[in-house]
């Protein structure tokens, strides 16, 4: 990589400070004049007719203002099948937390006070809970109407357009989307092959976890205009759906993207356009914030899976074929990363042929949202756990059989498009000695005990999202620029941003200066999630930096009387190359743009780009656990991974994104899951019942980045959010498995579900 002065550099992040100073302003914190409370009554059916609704008692409460239905509110688009843009039950609770009534008072207790007082008399119906229950002709109908498929948030995390093979089949009524990706001679392959393997895995539906629940407040001007204060992923995304939602002209309503207490794509939008009908019913301003309840109730968490799995292999350890069947429990709405997770399934390997099925099926369960690294989670616990059976089954070592067969550029994806140029041999490479050094750890540890170690290892990768996205980059009159976008930053990509205009500007990275706009005023940016980020609106800034400069040194040029090619900025001031006593300053040249009389244009840089190719990144990861065989407890005792990413504009923070992504792994691998019972009901409806992990469960980790420079985004740079969450569950499973030779088929793997598996009840291969 060529020497940088401002990117490849670990420096703070900008907006440390505010949030460790507890200066940081989420939604939660405005202070609005005259702010009303929205609170929701959430079914307590998974299925259900809404026979009768009594708002009288409440409605007498001290501070209510209203009592709403769906029907009293100003939705442009009834029954339009798009929870965004209709987000409350009318005739009938589709999941339990489905909304039925809002209530707005003066005050948050007023609200609370009343919510118990509507009546609301239900006639409850049998409910499809199991997703492959519901996958058969005769269960229970989940809706009247299939919905529209909410694709959009899956295009923005990267997860769209998978390309599978449109089907004209008959389905069952709860199947809301099929795909099909095929390759070759899928029976003849696995006829031809020396060894099969397969297996069926089962993933729960999993909770971001975010600190902040949604949240979002509303104000609206006597001409009938509104602003909406949001813990939002995507300010022009939102604007877009709640415009749409109350049929109003998108110059009419603008978003203001706040401080975002977590994300992890579960924020792109959800209650935006509920909040902004009360507010437009009412007149007046008002918030609408989730409880903790609330948000397991009635949020958009990762879906359950179902992963039906068959490999085959010749006895050098060739892999030739996959067969599989994958199922999304998509909820009461359709929206699943069905597409992109069938998508990876087939596509880390080199396979001579591949047949992969895939179905998203409605339930009576909390509708399905994007959580980081959408369906490539899931499908890397499902290929790598079975990947593993194939090399115990082959007498191969683990590493050796992935390193012959992974997929290089030119392989192709399950889609039979090949893959551009991509980092997964390179970051096995950089891992094989650190796997060598964990599976020596665990032969010198003594196993005579109750206590077993293991090693394991897994890949996965993230095809990258791409979407248009403009900057502006300004210079002030006191020398100093800024940088105005429309994107979030929502982990830290500002400062990242910000050295990138430094790098390209040439100017000392203090005197930049960042700015995010809101929706009526914000250059163009596409949503803050699937990897894209830095990778298209970084690339955006880049121009808009190096735009400006030129403005800056043409201007110079006549200043100094110089040819423009002799001009350089360094640190700041604009001087002639080899003689540098012949300089100016910035702040002379913002003069001459800026105040009556002033002879040139002010330096206005703008930079767009529409990537329209995408550039992959992978990880590998190995990890050594150790398991207690009488309590079934898994503790994790070093973790490795390796990730390309592409090129490192901030060292330190991916790091942090690769740590941060590797804890949630662990976090899904062995405590995280939302569970319902058989009629439908949420039974982990708290962080009391749903676990996190906990600083004392973070193990040391070694993330080390690998550099497989990008053709296309910022400096070489690649999206790097995704890919350390996707090959953490099956690098624990296959771990696990090392050290207690039980197979781990169902995440979490808890300790009674450990034990079970000793005993011979599950899992066991």
């Amino acid at each position: 990589m060529p020497e940088y002065a401002v990117v490849g550099k670990s420096i703070p992040r900008v907006d440390g400070p505010e949030k460790v100073t507890g200066q940081a302003r989420f939604t939660g914190d405005l202070r609005i004049p005259g702010l009303l409370q929205v609170r929701l009554v959430l079914s307590p059916y998974a299925n259900a007719r809404i026979v009768r609704i009594d708002t009288s008692e409440a409605e007498k409460v001290p501070g209510v203002v209203g009592v709403y239905r769906a029907t009293d509110l100003p939705f442009a688009e009834p029954d339009s099948g798009s929870r965004k843009r209709d987000f409350m039950a009318r005739d009938r609770a589709l999941y339990h937390g489905h909304p039925v009534v809002a209530v707005v008072a003066e005050t948050g207790a007023a609200a609370e006070d009343a919510l118990a007082l509507v009546e609301v008399e239900y006639d409850p119906q049998d409910a499809a809970v199991d997703l492959l229950e519901a996958l058969k002709p005769d269960a229970p109908k989940t809706r009247g109407e299939k919905p529209l498929e909410e694709s959009a948030e899956a295009a923005m995390h990267g997860g769209g357009g998978g390309g599978g093979s449109d089907e004209h089949v008959e389905l069952p009524a709860n199947v809301s989307s099929n795909l099909h990706f095929t390759r070759g001679d899928i029976e003849a392959e696995l006829a031809a092959a020396d060894v099969v393997v397969e297996n069926v895995y089962r993933l729960p539906m999993v909770h971001q976890g975010y600190m902040e629940p949604q949240v979002v407040a509303v104000t609206v001007d006597p001409l009938g205009d509104i602003t909406v204060y949001t813990s939002t992923q995507a300010i022009f995304y939102t604007r877009n759906e709640i415009a749409a939602a109350l049929g109003l002209s998108q110059s009419k309503v603008k978003v203001v993207a706040m401080t975002i207490g977590g994300g992890f794509g579960g924020k792109f939008m959800l209650v935006e356009a509920l909040a902004a009908a009360v507010a437009v019913k009412v007149g007046r301003s008002v918030r609408l914030e989730y409880t903790r309840m609330d948000d397991f109730l009635a949020a958009n968490p990762a879906p359950p899976s179902v992963w039906e799995i068959k490999l085959g292999a010749k006895k050098d350890g060739t892999i030739t074929a996959m067969k599989a069947r994958v199922v999304f429990d998509t909820g009461a709405y359709s929206g699943s990363p069905l597409s992109i997770g069938s998508l990876l399934l087939g596509s880390s390997y080199n396979y001579a042929a591949i047949d992969i099925r895939g179905y998203e099926v409605l339930t009576n369960k909390t509708p399905a949202g994007a959580y980081r690294g959408p369906g490539a989670v899931q499908q890397a616990f499902a290929s790598e756990s079975t990947v593993d059976m194939l090399a115990e089954k082959l007498g191969m070592d683990p590493f050796e059989l992935r390193m012959k067969n992974a997929a290089d550029e030119g392989t192709l994806r399950s889609n039979n498009v090949p893959w551009p140029k991509i980092g997964l041999k390179q970051c096995m490479t950089e891992l094989e000695g650190h796997y060598k050094d964990l599976v020596a750890k665990k032969q010198r540890a003594d196993s005579s005990g109750t206590i077993r170690q293991g090693v394991g290892m897994a890949l996965g990768g993230w095809p990258g999202g791409i979407e248009p996205a403009t900057a502006i980059c300004r210079l002030n009159g006191d020398g100093t620029v800024s940088v105005v976008l429309g994107s979030v930053d929502l982990s830290g990509t500002d400062t990242s941003f910000k050295q990138i205009a430094a790098e390209a500007f040439g100017m000392p990275l203090d005197n930049v200066l960042m700015t995010r706009g809101d929706s009526t005023n914000a250059p163009y940016s596409g949503g803050a999630g699937g990897s894209k980020t830095l990778y298209t609106v970084g690339l955006a800034v880049q121009k808009a930096a190096e735009d400006a400069k030129q403005q800056v040194l043409q201007i110079a040029s006549g200043v100094l009387e110089a040819d423009l090619d002799d001009l350089e900025i360094v640190d700041g001031l604009v001087r002639v190359k080899g003689a540098p006593e012949k300089q100016t300053t910035l702040q002379k040249i913002a003069s001459l743009t800026m105040g009556p009389g002033s002879p040139k244009e002010p330096v206005y840089g703008k930079g767009s780009s529409a990537i329209t190719n995408q550039s992959p990144a992978f990880a590998a990861h190995a990890t050594r656990v150790a398991v207690d065989t009488e309590t079934g407890k898994v503790k994790i005792l070093d973790y490795v991974a390796c990730q390309d990413v592409g090129f490192a504009i901030n060292p330190a923070e991916v790091e942090g994104q690769i740590v941060g992504g590797v804890v949630q792994g662990i976090g899904q691998a062995l405590y995280e899951k939302m569970a319902y019972d058989e009629s439908g009901q949420i039974t982990t409806q708290t962080f009391l019942d749903y676990a996190l992990p906990a600083a004392m469960h973070a193990p040391a980790i070694t993330a080390i980045q690998v550099e497989v420079a990008s053709d296309y985004g910022p400096y070489g740079a690649k999206g790097v959010g995704e890919p350390p969450l996707i090959p953490c569950m099956p690098a624990i499973a296959n771990a696990i498995y090392d050290a207690i030779g039980t197979r781990p088929t169902e995440v979490p793997m808890l300790p009674q579900t450990i034990i079970d598996g000793l005993n011979g009840k599950n899992g066991k291969h």
